[in-house]
């Protein structure tokens, strides 16, 4: 069966991403402890780890390796460096995670570029990998106590075109679409809504910062209900 958007199968994963983050946010005074937080920060990782080996093993098994399985994709960068800020707990790691990893993740949950649809084993990865990273953010935010500033989200929006760049020399260099910034995907997206390419990059370019700048503007307004004990977290306020 083909992935249809806002089906119940859509639904469902939608759910169950909201559901994740809003649990961490109701358990973060719990999961502030010390042996919590460490189950939960090496929990976490390993489960995004697992994620990405296992799609590396399904491509094996059901021989579907192509170039496209390159790791230049927004989401599977922003993977790895969620799974270095849980266990580093690095601020600049932190940073890029909490709003590369929340924007670019929510974006594809809530338009996948997913062919296949439940119960195949690409639906079960694709949102549990993309709920994980939402997660990730949400929790260095909530029980490590990262707190955004305005000078991290536009940091955040630079270290995104940084990453663009190794994106679009294996685009070049493959004639893929990491990142979409050879051409809009397939499947209907937000893009469409943006002006043919190149110059919906350009759009993009500002609305990454936009968003970038709202989240970090969204924390500082919720920053005090949920803020925990200074010294149960990572980081200094």
């Amino acid at each position: 069966m083909t992935f249809e958007p806002f089906s119940p199968a859509h639904w469902a994963a939608i759910a169950f991403t909201a559901a994740f983050a809003a649990a961490i946010l109701g358990f973060r005074r719990r999961l502030a402890g010390k042996s919590a937080d460490r189950a939960v920060r090496w929990g976490l990782a390993g489960v995004l780890a697992a994620s990405e080996v296992s799609l590396y093993a399904w491509y094996t098994v059901t021989d579907n390796w192509g170039l496209y399985a390159l790791p230049f994709q927004l989401c599977t960068m922003t993977l790895w460096l969620s799974v270095a800020a849980l266990l580093t707990r690095n601020a600049r790691l932190s940073e890029v995670s909490f709003f590369l990893g929340i924007l670019g993740a929510l974006q594809a949950v809530l338009t996948p570029n997913l062919d296949e649809t439940f119960p195949n084993f690409r639906y079960f990865h694709f949102f549990v990998a993309h709920a994980a990273i939402i997660g990730s953010g949400v929790y260095l935010a909530a029980v490590q106590g990262y707190r955004p500033t305005w000078r991290s989200a536009l940091r955040a929006w630079g270290w995104l075109n940084v990453l663009a760049v190794p994106a679009a020399v294996a685009n070049a260099a493959a004639g893929e679409n990491f990142m979409f910034l050879a051409r809009k995907p397939d499947t209907a997206s937000m893009l469409d809504l943006l002006a043919p390419w190149p110059w919906y990059i350009l759009q993009l370019e500002i609305i990454a910062a936009g968003l970038c700048l709202l989240l970090a503007g969204i924390v500082k307004l919720t920053v005090n209900r949920f803020t925990i004990r200074k010294e149960t977290t990572g980081y200094e306020r």
